[in-house]
């Protein structure tokens, strides 16, 4: 099939765009290649240092005769989706060995779980725990010791942090190795109502809690089709993880097969062999633009709007959310998984999953399969699916049919025309929303707003019965320069519980919402924020505005609010507290959202 048109046109414009920076960029990494890692340059005194924890692996790397391979790793036992990590190093060494190489954990990088930190202060470090992460990847693999790398990650802000890590040591050739989504628990959408019923006062504490241990109840990633798994998605369409690796179960015979054979894939990879693939050869304009159309296609994260941006730029790769807005008008929504759907990571799995998508949009034209790739071809061999056979990964062919229309479709049948995402754009500013899973007569909602400055507000008026007519919320101040860019989820029961009333509403804020974002229209990552002077901080209560996410509008009714002047808030709260304090520099750092919302370039 003939590459789409628009694809074609939007994949030449980022590369035109791209051109200086990228030209640069490759640049440095050529020069990178040619000094090589520096074992052999160390001084005897560096080289021992290096070395003197290797236990067997002492002579291997002293004489050099052989591949080191770094191991950085998001191991903690705190999150379930990296408490499988834990014995990921011993296996990576085993394969090293078997490989002829060695394996060193070069380093641990910070974690955390934007599900424990939803609605509570320490959201306000999770955006910039991605330029953390960044950052002490560089350190781990500051030592230049290392011929190739496997990155050990899965959740919200850590692939990123790691991907952007990967671009900046770009000449090392890297296979990122996930752990997989914990086993099905309570459905997604049967705890979606024990939540909204607590919102409510239905149901008490204890019901809750119940409910949530049911939901999240073993190692893995979370199991809704959140900001985690859209990581996982992207890594595979992108050609980072070996083909069908997403979505396979922590602690099994397969997974850790699959562990084994990146480890050994990542040494092949190395500039000692015959397959030297760089990080920066596979990660091309190409790559991201099959990444947008994935995320496009899976009803992704909203999240990956603005680390996207930012992965590539630690490439020299310019991408805008126009590049979104077009791929989303031509790709078709393949998938329905919560919370576009009553199926889970697993089911869609089960059903064919990334395997079965990558097939119908290369068949469609949609993807670009001349990428460069951790499996050593194009994009089609991601249609394979790998099977444990004598203890060893096999890959092959994998379903071209759909095992379960209702969960995912053929590109000719979706679930509809378009993709999940939507930018909008109008006199309040850019905006983008997820609407995947927003039902057609909720996209476009026209209401007073009603301003707030922070989320607990928002829930007390709900609570105190205040929102009775059609709204839009509006809750500004929550951009990266004013607190770091909480995603704001803890309101999603609140404002279901109003639309369930029948009442209209509909989200406007400058702060992030969450992969789970759901059935309530949200009109994220407005930008210019608040704190810039955006329009968002010129409304008042009573103002009407336009959220349509048909026409991408976002728009002021009222007449006069531009001339106004901006609101101004006490933030000084957002500054101290949970190690607020030792952010202050990436809050008057940080870009905006639209170019990633990033503090390191």
């Amino acid at each position: 099939m003939a590459l789409n048109d628009t694809i074609a046109r939007v994949t030449d414009r980022i590369v035109e765009r791209s051109a200086g920076p990228r030209k640069d960029y490759l640049d440095r990494m050529s020069a990178a290649r040619v000094k090589g890692p520096a074992r052999a340059h160390l001084s005897c005194s560096g080289q021992a240092h290096a070395y003197a924890g290797a236990g067997i692996d002492q002579s291997k790397l002293a004489r050099e005769s052989a591949g080191n391979l770094a191991i950085v790793t998001t191991y903690n036992d705190m999150l379930s989706a990296h408490q499988p990590f834990e014995r990921f190093p011993e296996l990576i060494r085993d394969a090293a060995r078997e490989a002829g190489g060695t394996a060193q954990v070069a380093g641990g990088v910070p974690a955390m779980c934007d599900g424990v930190t939803q609605g509570e202060p320490g959201m306000e470090l999770s955006l910039f725990s991605r330029d953390v992460i960044a950052m002490a990847t560089a350190v781990a693999m500051s030592h230049n010791t290392f011929d190739a790398a496997v990155y050990l990650g899965v959740c919200d802000k850590i692939v990123p942090g790691l991907v952007i890590a990967a671009q900046t040591f770009g000449h090392v050739p890297t296979v990122f190795l996930p752990a997989g989504p914990m086993t099905s628990g309570l459905s997604n959408d049967e705890k979606s109502l024990v939540r909204q019923k607590f919102a409510a006062g239905e149901v008490g504490r204890e019901e809750l809690m119940a409910a949530e241990m049911a939901a999240y109840h073993g190692p893995g990633t979370c199991t809704f089709y959140g900001t985690a798994n859209t990581n996982q998605m992207l890594m595979e369409f992108m050609g980072l993880h070996l083909p069908g690796t997403s979505f396979v179960t922590p602690n099994t015979g397969l997974r850790d097969a699959l562990t084994k054979a990146g480890a050994k894939r990542a040494l092949e990879l190395s500039d000692l062999g015959n397959h030297y693939t760089p990080v920066c050869d596979i990660l091309t304009e190409k790559a991201f633009v099959n990444g947008i159309v994935g995320l496009n296609a899976t009803g992704g994260s909203t999240n990956l709007l603005i680390h996207l941006v930012a992965m590539a730029r630690a490439g020299g790769i310019i991408l805008d959310w126009q590049d979104f807005s077009d791929i989303s008008d031509v790709t078709p929504l393949l998938a329905r998984i919560y919370p576009n759907g009553l199926a889970d990571v697993n089911h869609f799995h089960a059903a064919g999953g990334l395997g079965y998508m990558i097939h119908e949009l290369l068949a469609a034209g949609l993807l670009h399969d001349d990428t460069q790739t951790v499996a050593g071809g194009g994009l089609s061999l991601y249609t394979q699916e790998p099977k444990l056979k004598n203890g060893e990964v096999v890959w092959e062919p994998g379903t071209t049919k759909s095992l379960n229309e209702k969960i995912v479709r053929p590109s000719a049948e979706p679930f509809q025309a378009t993709g999940g995402l939507k930018r909008l754009s109008g006199s309040l500013g850019n905006a983008v929303m997820k609407v995947s899973a927003v039902k057609a007569e909720h996209q476009v909602v026209e209401a007073p707003v009603r301003v707030f400055h922070d989320q607990d507000s928002v829930k007390a008026a709900c609570r105190a019965g205040e929102v009775t007519e059609d709204t839009v919320i509006v809750v500004r101040f929550q951009g990266p320069k004013a607190n770091g860019m909480p995603e704001l989820h803890s309101l999603t029961p609140a404002l279901k519980n109003l639309q369930a009333r029948g009442i209209n509403v509909a989200l406007v804020t400058d702060g992030r919402m969450s992969g789970a974002s759901g059935s309530v229209p949200a009109a994220i990552h407005v930008s210019p924020e608040a704190l810039d002077g955006g329009a968002i901080a010129k409304l008042h209560d009573g103002d009407i505005v336009r959220v349509d996410a048909v026409a991408g509008v976002l728009e002021i009714v009222t007449e006069g609010v531009l001339e106004r002047p901006v609101a101004t808030a006490d933030l000084s709260v957002n500054e101290f507290g949970l190690g607020r304090e030792l952010f202050k520099n990436f809050r008057s750092a940080v870009g905006t959202a639209d170019t990633g919302a990033c503090s390191l370039f």
